[in-house]
């Protein structure tokens, strides 16, 4: 077998019987630039829809540790805001409390035209795939503008999550309120968090998903700023 990517040691787990452990790097800057998300005039609340169902649970511990490093606008330890989106592809309401049995939680801004999403598409759903079978939690919220880039609507959306399999929900942020919560700026941008017990999430990682651009020939490998 070929040696263990970057993304495999960045985000490595050893799992013993009922246990698994997250190791994740510290936050290094961005080499290039990413799209900021695009301005939303202020529109009314979509209709709610349904609660969606709490990942599965019962597939062991999962232990998030790495050194505590700060990161511009967000600083780690903090909390994860509380959000309330519609999932388009199955009308599903999807809220914070529904990750509460995840031990660590990956929310990523993301949206549909932004060519360095595109970039890593596939990647994301691979990487997250198999995380999330070791307990991890994962989202992903697009915040942008219709008006701008209709691309980035629901109903694309939903197209998207149905094209790349994406093993996450993939929530629609119509008012962007969930992402300016969040401090989010760009697609794509990554919020690690973790929780002890019945302790709120916590910050632990914001950053890249790592140093590959599409015009830079980088191969992917999800090491979360090249470490």
């Amino acid at each position: 077998m070929p040696p263990a990517s970057r993304a495999e040691r960045a985000v490595s787990m050893a799992v013993t019987g009922a246990r698994a452990r997250l190791l994740l790097p510290s936050l290094a800057a961005s080499s290039s630039p990413r799209p900021r998300l695009l301005a939303l005039p202020p529109r009314h609340r979509r209709p709610r829809g349904s609660l969606a169902s709490s990942a599965a649970g019962g597939r062991g511990q999962l232990r998030v540790r790495m050194a505590r490093t700060e990161s511009t606008g967000v600083a780690v330890g903090f909390r994860a805001p509380q959000f309330e989106l519609p999932e388009p592809l199955t009308g599903n309401l999807w809220t914070l409390d529904d990750f509460e049995g995840n031990p660590a939680l990956l929310v990523m801004f993301i949206c549909n035209h932004c060519p360095f999403v595109k970039h890593l598409k596939k990647d994301i759903a691979k990487l997250t795939s198999f995380y999330m079978e070791k307990g991890l939690g994962a989202v992903a919220i697009s915040s942008n503008s219709i008006r701008t880039h209709p691309q980035d609507g629901p109903e694309r959306m939903a197209e998207d999550a149905k094209l790349f399999n994406y093993p996450f929900p993939y929530l629609y942020d119509e008012s962007q309120e969930v992402a300016k919560a969040f401090g989010a700026v760009c697609t794509p941008e990554f919020f690690l968090f973790k929780k002890d017990g019945r302790r709120p999430f916590e910050l632990f990682y914001h950053g890249q998903f790592d140093d590959s651009r599409p015009s830079n020939n980088v191969p992917v490998t999800g090491s979360f700023a090249g470490i």
